[in-house]
């Protein structure tokens, strides 16, 4: 379906947008959560992931750019981008920590007998 922002329908286009935008979201970080929990190795990917992210997303907010999400009207800001930056090195942190540094508990058992 084909809808023209001339014809009064750019509105309804958008709130389409914005929903798939928000499904994709919650489906992608469900998933990520599963596997996280249940895998060390994707753990130790999702720490590189973070880590890497928080860097861009600071740099951003140094560099005062502001970032359009594609297919919508709205703009990331320097602050929003400095604010996520915070949110990611702090998930940086956790999935370092239980990816790198903590031991599995079947493991730490085996290397205590």
């Amino acid at each position: 379906m084909v809808v023209s922002a001339a014809g009064g329908g750019g509105d309804r286009v958008q709130s389409m947008n914005i929903a798939l935008y928000a499904a994709a979201a919650v489906i992608m970080a469900l998933g990520s959560l599963y596997f996280a929990w249940r895998n060390r190795d994707f753990r130790k990917f999702l720490a590189g992931a973070f880590f890497v992210s928080s860097g861009i997303l600071f740099y951003l907010y140094l560099a005062d750019v502001s970032v359009p999400l594609l297919g919508t009207g709205f703009v990331e800001t320097p602050q929003i981008s400095g604010g996520r930056s915070i949110v990611h090195f702090i998930l940086f942190l956790l999935c370092f920590y239980f990816g790198f540094v903590r031991k599995p508990k079947a493991q730490a058992k085996r290397q205590a007998r």
